[in-house]
């Protein structure tokens, strides 16, 4: 299975991002205002990666259940600080659920999904797109303005076949699963995945 290398990190730095996302959430749920939206570690601490811009993807799940995701497709910020910003919002700031309560912290387990850059795929069918596709690997962007969505890949533990992980990418979008059209831009990329689970062992 071919991956794709665009960032490197080391253990440290895997667990430091995790603490960070950690603290974000947990400042949250303590109403601390003033340094919620903060990244109070020191820069100076960590390695340069972590300083450098990075896209990436939040997600907590509460006993193996989505309870948040929210990240961003465009690398504008310090890796660091894309991670806290979007650990926070997944935590309170998901519309489709309630905000992350104090009392769920201990059932909260957090991943983390930094975005590999997008490859412009050419697809003029959508079989030719789905001969593209390659489950478990492929993230995937649609943007047809003013629609847009992706799915991470992740997302292909719950939906396992390329039809299937089209069409509910393309109502996610606001668009009828069967939509089609040669000019919806295509992009595919990949993700370097860090979750609580994995790094303790879980």
């Amino acid at each position: 299975m071919v991956r794709m290398s665009f960032i490197d990190l080391n253990d440290r730095d895997k667990q430091y991002l995790l603490a960070i996302a950690r603290q974000a959430v947990e400042r949250g749920c303590l109403a601390d205002a003033e340094s919620a939206n903060e990244n109070t570690a020191s820069k100076h601490a960590v390695s340069p990666a972590l300083q450098q811009p990075g896209a990436s993807f939040v997600t907590l799940k509460k006993a193996r259940e989505l309870r948040g995701c929210i990240g961003t497709l465009t690398a504008h910020q310090p890796l660091l600080d894309d991670i806290n910003e979007h650990a926070r919002a997944s935590a309170f700031n998901d519309f489709r659920f309630p905000p992350v309560q104090a009392h769920e912290l201990p059932q909260i387990t957090i991943s983390l999904s930094i975005l590999g850059p997008a490859e412009n795929l050419e697809a003029d069918t959508e079989q030719d797109l789905l001969d593209q596709l390659r489950p478990g690997i492929d993230g995937l962007i649609l943007t047809w303005p003013p629609h847009q969505a992706t799915f991470l890949p992740v997302v292909w533990e719950q939906l396992t076949h390329p039809a299937e992980f089209l069409s509910a990418l393309k109502q996610k979008a606001g668009l009828a699963s069967h939509f089609w059209h040669p000019n919806i831009q295509w992009q595919r990329y990949q993700t370097l995945n860090i979750s609580e689970d994995e790094q303790s062992g879980r």
